[in-house]
């Protein structure tokens, strides 16, 4: 016997009771986001014939700095949140992070760290990708846990039921809400599968695979957004997560269509003790040249 539902019940309580042991929700499903991630990020670094313990490297240095620029983003554009107990927005247990933060300043201190390692970047960033939607969708489900970043009210037989003292006020008489935070963690998931196949494709330049990801999550977060009810700070009239999202989308199709320069041209050099068999290359200004060109 089938049983329709006719709406998602949220869990009664914000911590999984584990024996002795009482967890944060929010908190475990950002770790194991965090954990999945990397163990993606390091077979996709084994697959393209790189170190895979330099995942954990980055991920050290770029995994906090994502969490800091994460809540600076909520507090900074929610600021009115906190007017009065300023003290709250260390209380990160309790919700409260800014996606578009995490990527920017992780992101800035995992160029970084390659760097330092003296990874490829354009390599390197085109393996670790697809693992940041896969941290993201899974992470997204703390949300479920506070009863949070969910939309507007609605009827549909996905509804989430959301508790009265969770609700905005205007909705007080509601009872189900568009379960955004779902909505957007099955558009990372299918995110995370398109840049896999792209990848496999060979259809993207190196190096551009991580904007596609930008491109992508600023279209789904664009969306998933405009679906919002909870209170926002505006900019003219419009939620700033809006704005941001565009200038994703902007960022991101720009630096996916922007020209290949000279720099991704590569000219190797060998000399007469790296030729087989006595060849030699063709003669340019009196100079013996060889190797191979790549154009990407």
């Amino acid at each position: 016997m089938f049983v329709l539902l006719a709406s998602i019940p949220s869990p009664g309580s914000k911590a999984l009771e584990i024996g002795p042991l009482s967890l944060r929700a929010y908190g475990l499903m950002i770790a194991l986001g965090v954990l999945a991630a990397v163990e993606l990020g390091r077979r996709r670094f084994v697959a393209k014939g790189l170190d895979p313990d330099e995942v954990s490297a980055i991920a050290l240095w770029a995994v906090p700095a994502g969490l800091v620029g994460a809540r600076l983003y909520h507090v900074i554009t929610d600021w009115k949140r906190f007017q009065g107990d300023w003290w709250s927005a260390f209380a990160v247990w309790k919700g409260g992070l800014g996606v578009p933060g995490g990527i920017l300043l992780g992101t800035l201190v995992g160029v970084w760290v390659a760097r330092r390692r003296g990874l490829d970047l354009g390599l390197a960033a085109d393996a670790l990708a697809p693992a940041i939607p896969l941290a993201q969708a899974i992470g997204r489900l703390g949300n479920w846990f506070n009863q949070e970043v969910f939309g507007r009210p609605t009827h549909l037989p996905w509804g989430l039921e959301i508790d009265p003292q969770y609700r905005p006020a205007r909705y007080r008489d509601q009872a189900t809400f568009h379960p955004t935070f779902a909505y957007e963690a099955l558009w990372n998931l299918a995110l995370m599968a398109l840049l896999i196949w792209l990848d496999g494709r060979g259809v993207i330049r190196k190096g551009r695979l991580f904007a596609v990801y930008i491109l992508g999550y600023g279209l789904g977060r664009f969306w998933v957004e405009a679906l919002r009810a909870d209170e926002a700070s505006l900019i003219l009239g419009i939620r700033v997560n809006l704005w941001v999202s565009a200038a994703l989308i902007l960022g991101g199709l720009t630096w996916l269509l922007w020209p290949s320069g000279a720099d991704e041209v590569d000219v190797g050099v060998v000399g007469d003790d790296g030729l087989d068999g006595g060849d030699r290359g063709e003669e340019v200004d009196g100079r013996d040249l060889t190797g191979d060109v790549e154009v990407q």
